[in-house]
């Protein structure tokens, strides 16, 4: 029995070695069903289902979402769970199989790095667009220029970038400039590089992919009804709680992998990183999200957050970091980068933890 415990724990070691390699060279295939698709669409389900069974107001929306967050995440680790148990019991390679891609698809490191590369190279051909113009383009405020009256206004060539980023972020990005464009990609990138690649990382590290899905899960329902806004306010609270506790720790080990990775990249201010987390890391309403901010914001000398809208309603967001420069394209690369070390850092260690107690 003792044999066999050891045996399941060495291939799970494995198959989390594996599943991040698969999500680093392939990222999400989208012909293969993914966990996350099919946890949306089962919110949504339940969603109506539960609004349509309590009273609308307050008190009806509240225990509707609190039904829901109770119910998801566990059904998520039960099921997948069974299916990783009865796969272990049918043959150790078909485990192997099932936990492996599993485990690469909780994680989005590969797709986040390249939703975060497809924002800078629209904001390059935007500069192709205005050195082929020979004129700068229009702004969000100002109307474009046409040659006739019949001819067709031109696009803002900041309207693919503002799309772009659009896929990634949830403010309004209509109205963005440059500067907005590249300081909400940043952002993503440090946030996201916890909620998508270190949590479910640890959470893998503890309990394979089965734990790893269920805080997917959570994390699926904060991004799906967690919104303070008229339709959530009540509804998504308890997710939104939830992903509040959920995200606790592995926030802040986030924040000390990126504050690593600045030490470890020529290009990058570690200290400095360690002093604006120390200062700003509380800067937000959420308390996690500004804490890889601040490392990440910390480690660029630039300023990151500040006033944003979300769905047409402006929010006075306090400002995270200094303003040592302006932001720039590069800056999007360089916290792809940090996050690719950042995650390096947790991975490396938390295999290296998890050999040490199987092998001791």
């Amino acid at each position: 029995m003792l044999h066999e415990a050891m045996s399941h724990s060495m291939l799970l070691t494995g198959a989390i070695v594996c599943g991040c390699v698969l999500d680093l060279i392939f990222a999400d295939p989208v012909k293969l069903p993914h966990p996350v698709v099919i946890m949306g669409s089962c919110i949504r389900r339940m969603e109506h289902f539960l609004r349509s069974r309590f009273p609308a107001g307050e008190k009806g929306e509240l225990a509707g979402g609190r039904i829901l967050a109770a119910l998801l995440p566990p059904c998520v680790f039960v099921l997948t769970g069974a299916v990783c148990m009865l796969s272990w019991h049918i043959h150790p390679a078909l485990f192997f199989a099932v936990e492996s891609i599993w485990c690469a698809q909780a994680l989005a490191a590969r797709g986040l790095a390249n939703e975060a590369r497809a924002v800078k190279a629209a904001l390059k051909r935007k500069d192709a667009i205005r050195t082929a113009e020979g004129t700068d383009a229009p702004t969000a405020d100002a109307p474009a220029s046409v040659s006739g009256d019949s001819a067709a206004p031109k696009e803002d060539p900041l309207n693919p970038a503002r799309r772009q980023v659009a896929r990634i972020v949830g403010r309004d990005t209509d109205s963005l400039d440059e500067a907005g464009i590249i300081r909400a990609c940043v952002e993503t990138v440090a946030e996201n590089s916890s909620d998508g690649v270190i949590a479910p990382l640890l959470y893998m590290l503890i309990g394979g992919a089965p734990l790893a899905l269920a805080y997917k899960a959570i994390n699926t329902m904060d991004s799906m009804i967690g919104y303070r806004n008229d339709r959530y306010l009540y509804f998504g609270a308890a997710a939104a709680k939830l992903d509040d506790i959920a995200n606790y720790l592995p926030s802040r080990i986030a924040a000390l992998g990126w504050i690593a990775a600045a030490c470890a990249d020529p290009s990058s201010d570690g200290p400095n990183a360690w002093r604006i987390f120390r200062r700003d890391r509380r800067k937000h309403a959420s308390p996690n999200a500004a804490q890889t901010e601040s490392a990440c914001a910390g480690a660029l000398h630039i300023a990151l957050a500040g006033p944003a809208s979300y769905f047409g309603r402006l929010h006075q967001k306090p400002w995270i970091g200094d303003n040592d420069r302006p932001v720039e394209a590069e800056d999007i690369s360089r916290s792809v980068r940090l996050m690719w070390i950042a995650g390096s850092c947790v991975f490396a260690a938390g295999i290296g933890i998890r050999l040490l107690i199987l092998l001791r």
